[in-house]
């Protein structure tokens, strides 16, 4: 008698390879899933782990779709709109590289320029909206921050035209240019306080064991993110990924400061909390311009940038800037009195050209007081997407 163990065969699931902004990530149609991964819990969770290949205790992703970095251990999950008003329901996968997780607690901004693309091309758009040429409008629901955003997606020949002359720092190649406007982008009530600044104040006196006091500002605008001063935690501004992910003192100071950041938002009710919650709050750091050698070997000069800001994703420097930490700088910049905005140079400002370490980027938003509270209508950024693979992907069928 054979004791042969048999194993379930290889499962394909129809999905999508895509470039969004500067991170990149595995799309599916609602549909396509397995039966048991089209509502949330345990078993979709178990099915994008296995598809993207964590947790992964070598770091290197080899066995799955994923980079093996934060900005490419990502899932997006797209579905017909039922919403009024809107096209398409967007759910975004933050996907731990060396952990059984997955964080769907924030938005991918990036990811976010390949979901119109996605969505036009998978029939998920009426085609009477579509035109040959010209922009397609896609008005997306950003279901994990339940926000709307507008995505410009432009159009040739009847197909979404994805090659141009736009050139993203952080991109290595031109692409055709996405317009994407992300509307009221800050928290509602249930994330934190639901203010924009949630403790109230644009700049707090923030202290934190070991680090002592800082000025930091609080915003939850686009996502949740801290930010403070590169100087008063011994940094210019001008560092590229080395100088922090190979430091593991740097490291645990960045997760402590947004651990206990994370505390003082609202978000989370003790600082152990925030090892489950990977993906927000992030925590950035910002100077005023300076000269410096971006991670391609491109010279940044001071004249050609407003502020430099660094972010954390993932507990890790991220190669250029996260979509929604975008959002929350051009956010920030546009509030008279924030780190970001002071750092900026002060003032009232709609627009902020800010370096990070790829090089540079210029995003816009519009911040006006109601009743003695800030808010913003809209921040507006452009990035690209293309399409890399399409297909099916593999898993092993006893996997979820």
């Amino acid at each position: 008698m054979s004791t042969e163990q048999v194993f379930a065969p290889q499962i394909k699931i129809p999905a999508t390879y895509m470039r969004g902004g500067t991170s990149k990530g595995v799309f599916f149609r609602l549909d396509d899933l397995p039966a048991a991964a089209q509502q949330p819990g345990e078993a979709r969770d178990k099915l994008l782990l296995r598809v993207i290949g964590s947790p992964d205790p070598y770091g290197k992703h080899t066995d799955g779709m994923g980079g093996a970095t934060s900005s490419t251990s990502k899932t997006v999950i797209l579905s017909r709109s039922a919403r009024p008003d809107h096209d398409v329901d967007y759910l975004f996968g933050q996907v731990s590289i060396d952990k059984p997780f997955i964080d769907w607690s924030g938005n991918c901004g990036n990811l976010t320029a390949a979901v119109g693309s996605f969505a036009i091309s998978n029939g998920l758009i009426d085609p009477a909206q579509v035109p040959t040429d010209g922009i397609c409008t896609v008005r997306i629901w950003q279901c994990n921050i339940e926000k709307t955003i507008v995505a410009r997606v432009p159009m040739r020949n009847g197909e979404v035209q994805e090659i141009g002359d736009f050139e993203l720092d952080g991109v290595t190649f031109p692409a055709a240019e996405v317009q994407v406007e992300f509307m009221d982008p800050a928290a509602d009530d249930g994330e934190g306080s639901g203010a924009m600044f949630p403790t109230g104040n644009v700049v707090d006196d923030f202290e934190v064991p070991g680090l002592g006091k800082l000025q930091a500002t609080f915003i939850n605008a686009g996502i949740p993110t801290i930010f403070v001063n590169a100087d008063a935690i011994g940094y210019d501004g001008t560092e590229l990924q080395g100088a922090i992910n190979e430091d593991p003192q740097a490291l645990q100071k960045f997760e402590s400061l947004r651990a206990h950041g994370a505390v003082r938002m609202g978000l989370i009710n003790d600082v152990a909390e925030a090892a489950n919650r990977q993906h927000t709050p992030k925590i950035a750091f910002v100077a005023p311009p300076q000269d410096y050698l971006a991670s391609s070997g491109k010279h940044i000069h001071a004249t050609d940038i407003d502020v430099l800001v660094r972010a954390m994703s993932m507990g890790k420097l991220h190669h250029a800037m996260m979509g929604t930490a975008a959002v929350a700088i051009a956010a920030a910049a546009a509030v008279p009195g924030t780190v970001v905005n002071l750092a900026a140079g002060g003032g009232d400002r709609t627009s902020v050209r800010f370096g990070h370490p790829s090089g540079t980027l210029q995003v816009g938003a519009e911040a006006r007081q109601v009743n003695g509270e800030w808010t913003v209508t809209k921040a507006i950024m452009s990035r690209s997407a293309r399409v890399l693979m399409e297909g099916w992907v593999r898993v092993p069928g006893d996997c979820f």
